[in-house]
Protein backbone atom coordinates (compact mmCIF):
# COMPACT_ATOMS: atom_id res chain seq x y z
CA UNK A 1 0.00 0.00 0.00
CA UNK A 2 2.85 2.31 0.84
CA UNK A 3 4.24 1.85 -2.79
CA UNK A 4 1.01 2.94 -4.45
CA UNK A 5 1.20 6.07 -2.28
CA UNK A 6 5.06 7.20 -3.32
CA UNK A 7 3.58 6.00 -7.00
CA UNK A 8 0.64 8.42 -6.90
CA UNK A 9 2.95 11.32 -4.76
CA UNK A 10 5.67 11.30 -7.58
CA UNK A 11 2.81 10.64 -10.75
CA UNK A 12 1.74 14.11 -9.12
CA UNK A 13 4.94 15.94 -8.94
CA UNK A 14 5.86 14.74 -12.17
CA UNK A 15 2.37 16.44 -13.42
CA UNK A 16 3.01 19.49 -11.48
CA UNK A 17 6.31 19.96 -12.65
CA UNK A 18 4.94 19.50 -16.40
CA UNK A 19 2.02 21.94 -15.82
CA UNK A 20 4.85 25.12 -14.54
CA UNK A 21 7.15 24.28 -17.39
CA UNK A 22 4.12 24.69 -19.53
CA UNK A 23 3.18 27.50 -18.04
CA UNK A 24 6.71 29.15 -17.95
CA UNK A 25 7.36 28.34 -21.97
CA UNK A 26 3.95 29.94 -22.80
CA UNK A 27 5.00 33.22 -21.08
CA UNK A 28 8.25 33.37 -22.42
CA UNK A 29 7.83 32.39 -25.75
CA UNK A 30 4.31 33.91 -26.75
CA UNK A 31 4.65 36.85 -29.07
CA UNK A 32 3.41 40.18 -27.71
CA UNK A 33 -0.08 40.76 -29.23
CA UNK A 34 1.67 44.64 -30.77
CA UNK A 35 3.88 41.78 -32.92
CA UNK A 36 0.61 40.20 -34.48
CA UNK A 37 -2.27 42.77 -34.83
CA UNK A 38 -2.98 43.71 -38.34
CA UNK A 39 -2.77 47.07 -39.67
CA UNK A 40 -6.36 48.69 -39.72
CA UNK A 41 -8.70 48.91 -42.51
CA UNK A 42 -8.37 51.66 -45.13
CA UNK A 43 -11.43 53.00 -47.07
CA UNK A 44 -11.25 53.27 -50.78
CA UNK A 45 -13.81 55.75 -51.74
CA UNK A 46 -14.16 54.22 -55.37
CA UNK A 47 -15.25 50.66 -54.01
CA UNK A 48 -18.88 49.63 -53.44
CA UNK A 49 -20.14 48.83 -50.50
CA UNK A 50 -23.23 46.94 -49.35
CA UNK A 51 -24.27 46.06 -45.96
CA UNK A 52 -25.91 42.90 -45.14
CA UNK A 53 -27.63 42.01 -41.54
CA UNK A 54 -27.92 38.08 -40.42
CA UNK A 55 -28.89 36.39 -37.56
CA UNK A 56 -27.03 33.65 -35.47
CA UNK A 57 -28.47 31.19 -36.83
CA UNK A 58 -27.43 31.48 -40.37
CA UNK A 59 -24.28 33.16 -39.70
CA UNK A 60 -23.33 29.66 -37.82
CA UNK A 61 -23.77 27.73 -41.00
CA UNK A 62 -21.21 30.05 -42.74
CA UNK A 63 -18.37 30.14 -40.41
CA UNK A 64 -18.75 26.37 -39.89
CA UNK A 65 -18.99 25.57 -44.16
CA UNK A 66 -16.24 28.16 -44.07
CA UNK A 67 -13.84 27.10 -41.73
CA UNK A 68 -14.56 23.56 -43.44
CA UNK A 69 -13.42 24.42 -46.65
CA UNK A 70 -10.22 26.56 -45.31
CA UNK A 71 -8.78 23.58 -43.45
CA UNK A 72 -9.99 21.36 -46.22
CA UNK A 73 -11.92 19.09 -43.89
CA UNK A 74 -9.11 19.08 -41.29
CA UNK A 75 -10.98 20.39 -38.49
CA UNK A 76 -11.05 19.14 -34.84
CA UNK A 77 -12.87 22.03 -33.20
CA UNK A 78 -16.30 23.75 -33.59
CA UNK A 79 -17.29 26.89 -33.28
CA UNK A 80 -20.88 28.03 -32.32
CA UNK A 81 -22.75 31.70 -31.61
CA UNK A 82 -25.11 31.31 -29.32
CA UNK A 83 -25.40 34.64 -27.12
CA UNK A 84 -21.63 34.73 -27.02
CA UNK A 85 -19.18 32.59 -28.76
CA UNK A 86 -18.84 28.90 -27.99
CA UNK A 87 -15.67 27.06 -28.57
CA UNK A 88 -15.55 22.83 -28.67
CA UNK A 89 -12.71 21.19 -28.96
CA UNK A 90 -10.41 18.89 -27.29
CA UNK A 91 -6.72 19.03 -25.51
CA UNK A 92 -3.78 16.75 -25.29
CA UNK A 93 -3.35 15.55 -21.88
CA UNK A 94 -0.15 12.90 -21.48
CA UNK A 95 -2.53 9.73 -23.29
CA UNK A 96 -5.42 11.07 -23.81
CA UNK A 97 -7.59 13.65 -25.12
CA UNK A 98 -9.55 16.00 -22.85
CA UNK A 99 -12.76 17.55 -24.30
CA UNK A 100 -12.84 21.39 -23.85
CA UNK A 101 -15.09 24.44 -24.39
CA UNK A 102 -14.48 28.07 -23.91
CA UNK A 103 -16.53 30.47 -23.93
CA UNK A 104 -15.94 34.49 -25.38
CA UNK A 105 -18.17 37.44 -25.50
CA UNK A 106 -17.40 39.48 -28.69
CA UNK A 107 -16.46 43.42 -29.51
CA UNK A 108 -16.82 44.89 -32.77
CA UNK A 109 -14.16 47.31 -32.90
CA UNK A 110 -13.86 50.52 -35.03
CA UNK A 111 -11.38 49.07 -37.96
CA UNK A 112 -14.40 46.28 -39.02
CA UNK A 113 -12.75 43.84 -36.92
CA UNK A 114 -14.00 41.53 -34.05
CA UNK A 115 -12.20 41.09 -30.76
CA UNK A 116 -12.84 37.64 -28.40
CA UNK A 117 -12.63 38.00 -24.81
CA UNK A 118 -12.19 34.83 -22.96
CA UNK A 119 -14.98 34.32 -20.56
CA UNK A 120 -15.40 30.70 -19.02
CA UNK A 121 -13.25 27.43 -19.46
CA UNK A 122 -14.31 23.91 -19.03
CA UNK A 123 -11.46 21.68 -19.67
CA UNK A 124 -12.43 18.15 -18.07
CA UNK A 125 -11.24 18.29 -14.69
CA UNK A 126 -8.47 19.78 -14.99
CA UNK A 127 -7.69 23.79 -13.63
CA UNK A 128 -5.42 25.43 -15.92
CA UNK A 129 -4.67 28.85 -16.15
CA UNK A 130 -6.41 30.74 -19.47
CA UNK A 131 -3.17 31.57 -20.86
CA UNK A 132 -1.52 27.94 -21.01
CA UNK A 133 -4.91 26.77 -22.95
CA UNK A 134 -4.99 29.36 -24.93
CA UNK A 135 -0.95 28.53 -26.26
CA UNK A 136 -1.68 24.70 -26.08
CA UNK A 137 -5.25 25.96 -28.90
CA UNK A 138 -2.64 28.15 -30.88
CA UNK A 139 0.10 24.97 -31.01
CA UNK A 140 -2.57 22.14 -31.53
CA UNK A 141 -4.96 23.70 -33.83
CA UNK A 142 -4.67 24.80 -37.40
CA UNK A 143 -6.42 28.06 -37.51
CA UNK A 144 -6.85 30.48 -40.93
CA UNK A 145 -4.26 32.97 -40.93
CA UNK A 146 -6.97 36.46 -40.15
CA UNK A 147 -7.43 34.55 -36.76
CA UNK A 148 -4.68 35.71 -34.26
CA UNK A 149 -4.81 34.17 -30.66
CA UNK A 150 -3.06 36.12 -28.06
CA UNK A 151 -2.55 34.07 -24.61
CA UNK A 152 -1.31 36.66 -22.66
CA UNK A 153 -4.17 38.93 -23.17
CA UNK A 154 -6.86 35.92 -23.04
CA UNK A 155 -8.24 37.09 -26.36
CA UNK A 156 -8.63 35.71 -30.00
CA UNK A 157 -8.52 38.69 -32.57
CA UNK A 158 -10.24 37.86 -35.91
CA UNK A 159 -8.76 40.34 -38.66
CA UNK A 160 -11.70 40.19 -40.65
CA UNK A 161 -9.71 42.50 -43.11
CA UNK A 162 -7.63 40.44 -44.14
CA UNK A 163 -9.80 37.18 -44.38
CA UNK A 164 -9.28 36.08 -47.83
CA UNK A 165 -12.76 36.14 -50.24
CA UNK A 166 -13.52 35.35 -54.00
CA UNK A 167 -13.44 38.40 -55.84
CA UNK A 168 -11.63 40.17 -53.44
CA UNK A 169 -14.35 41.54 -51.94
CA UNK A 170 -13.76 42.50 -47.94
CA UNK A 171 -16.08 42.05 -44.97
CA UNK A 172 -16.53 44.60 -41.95
CA UNK A 173 -18.38 43.83 -38.62
CA UNK A 174 -20.43 47.11 -37.89
CA UNK A 175 -22.86 45.49 -35.09
CA UNK A 176 -22.22 41.67 -33.37
CA UNK A 177 -24.81 42.13 -30.77
CA UNK A 178 -25.74 38.04 -30.18
CA UNK A 179 -27.82 38.74 -27.06
CA UNK A 180 -30.12 40.43 -29.44
CA UNK A 181 -29.67 38.50 -32.91
CA UNK A 182 -28.23 41.85 -34.42
CA UNK A 183 -25.75 40.95 -36.67
CA UNK A 184 -24.30 43.86 -39.08
CA UNK A 185 -21.41 43.52 -41.80
CA UNK A 186 -20.03 45.53 -44.49
CA UNK A 187 -19.22 44.00 -47.64
CA UNK A 188 -17.04 45.95 -49.65
CA UNK A 189 -17.01 45.54 -53.42
CA UNK A 190 -13.30 46.78 -55.19
CA UNK A 191 -14.55 48.83 -58.21
CA UNK A 192 -11.18 48.49 -61.00
CA UNK A 193 -10.99 50.64 -64.06
CA UNK A 194 -12.47 48.42 -66.58
CA UNK A 195 -15.38 47.92 -63.98
CA UNK A 196 -15.86 51.89 -64.34
CA UNK A 197 -15.86 51.90 -67.68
Amino acid sequence: MRWKRLFYLLLGINGAVLIVIFVFGALLFSRSAEDVMPPKQTLDQNDVYFQVRTNKQDLNKVINHYLEEELSGKIDYKLILTDEVELYGSLPVFSSEVEMKMTFEPHALENGDIELEQKTMSIGKLSLPVPLVLEFIKDSYEVPEWVVIQPDKEKIYLSLQNMKLKSNFKVRVEEFQLKNDDILFSLRVPMNESMNR
